[in-house]
């Protein structure tokens, strides 16, 4: 992350290990005031001071905690907080109301709007987007409507009743600017992992009219194994070709053509099904692909430079943290290396991450799965069970 920018708040923030951080600070900076620690602290995440930052921590845990005596007591002390972020910092969770919604905490809305809360479309938003329909439904009660571009909350976290809910209302099956394109391709290219939710999502857009095109990529995002045992059946092939991150990523879809704005961690264009089903947590069709024979020891395409060449086993080992279900790459290692995949397979790799601290790009050079978890530069993104799964079965650094 840029020097001029803030340290990124938790969603959740929680003060015991914020008051570690400070004692932390004050021992490394050389202050003599605790107070001095933890104001420079509060100043580093955005916010103005160590008093509203505590307060911020308080105000979330008691909507997390569903307390709304709580919330009431610390917005009647305090009105103002009805129009900030709850946790004292611009944010994507928003005020208060926002906050609650994005948690389906329905009585903290209720008590919320009743005392002046005005947030209503954002709210709704976020209720929509986390697929909190009940607590949606009440919003939309109070007035609450779609803004444009409203179905690209769904989108972004894969929530087929979110997405389900607002086609109902009405809402365009677009972006903010008419793009109809732009909800399909953040379904294909989020950052969010959920299978069930991403099938579901494809197929509410596929009877909105979105045409999808018929190739073994798209059958596999939309969890089609029928698809793909069809055009199994045309093209043999199709269990080792390796597939361009154009394929993988229509440019018909409207998806990003630039290889490096990939939210996932082991790069997968260039790669096999299998990578392409390893790093979307399609865990069935991993397994029916395997039951059909892909060899599981097939590298991806290795560019002029000399990166690329990996097996679908370095994609269980770094992948997309900010998702649910991380268990599933201990799995997929486990699968690959029961039908016979190599431990110590070696390649070269070179790997940029967005939204985190570095977003330089990194070069990797001759490792093996367990080496490129081991050196991998931001290590929340290395899956330790996976690993171990690969050592039990020889893999070496």
């Amino acid at each position: 992350m840029p020097q001029n920018l803030p340290r990124q708040l938790p969603v959740r923030p929680k003060l015991e290990e914020l008051d570690r951080q400070a004692e932390e600070l004050l021992l490394l900076s050389g202050k003599t005031e605790l107070a001095d620690a933890q104001l420079e602290l509060a100043k580093s995440y955005g916010v103005t001071s160590w008093a509203r930052l505590a307060l911020a921590c308080h105000l979330t845990h008691a909507i997390w905690e569903d307390d709304a005596a709580t919330v009431s007591r610390l917005v009647a002390a305090q009105p103002a907080l009805l129009g900030e972020d709850a946790r004292g910092v611009p944010g994507s969770w928003g005020p208060p109301m926002s906050y609650a919604a994005n948690l389906g905490r329905t009585a903290i809305v209720e008590l919320l709007f009743g005392v002046g809360a005005k947030d209503l479309d954002h709210a709704f938003a976020r209720a929509c987007l986390q697929g909190q329909l009940a607590t949606a439904r009440k919003l939309f009660e109070y007035g609450a409507r779609p803004r444009p571009g409203a179905v690209m909350g769904p989108a972004e976290t894969l929530n087929a009743a979110g997405l389900e809910f607002l086609l109902e209302l009405g809402a365009p099956l677009s972006d903010e600017l008419g793009n109809v394109l732009a909800p399909v391709a953040l379904l294909l290219q989020t950052y969010a992992r959920n299978p069930d939710g991403k099938h579901a999502c494809l197929a509410l857009c596929a009877n909105a009219g979105v045409e999808l095109p018929d190739t073994p990529s798209v059958a596999l995002h939309c969890g089609r194994i029928d698809l793909l045992a069809a055009q199994l059946g045309r093209e043999r092939g199709n269990l080792s070709r390796t597939f361009s991150h154009q394929e993988i990523y229509p440019p018909a879809l409207g998806c990003d053509q630039d290889e490096s704005l990939a939210l996932h961690g082991t790069p997968i264009a260039g790669g096999t099904l299998l990578h392409l089903a390893v790093d979307t947590d399609e865990m069935e069709i991993l397994r029916w692909l395997l039951r059909e024979g892909a060899p599981v020891d097939t590298t991806a395409t290795t560019d002029l430079n000399g990166f690329g060449g990996h097996t679908a086993l370095f994609g269980c080992v770094v992948s997309q943290p900010f998702r649910t279900g991380r268990q599933r790459d201990a799995e997929a290692a486990r699968l690959l290396l029961a039908q016979g995949a190599n431990p110590n397979a070696r390649a070269s790799l070179r790997k940029r991450l967005r939204f985190v601290e570095d977003e330089s790009t990194h070069e990797f050079r001759d490792v093996t799965p367990l080496a490129w978890g081991e050196r991998f530069h931001d290590q929340a993104w290395v899956n330790r069970a996976a690993m171990r799964a690969i050592a039990e079965h020889g893999g070496t650094l």
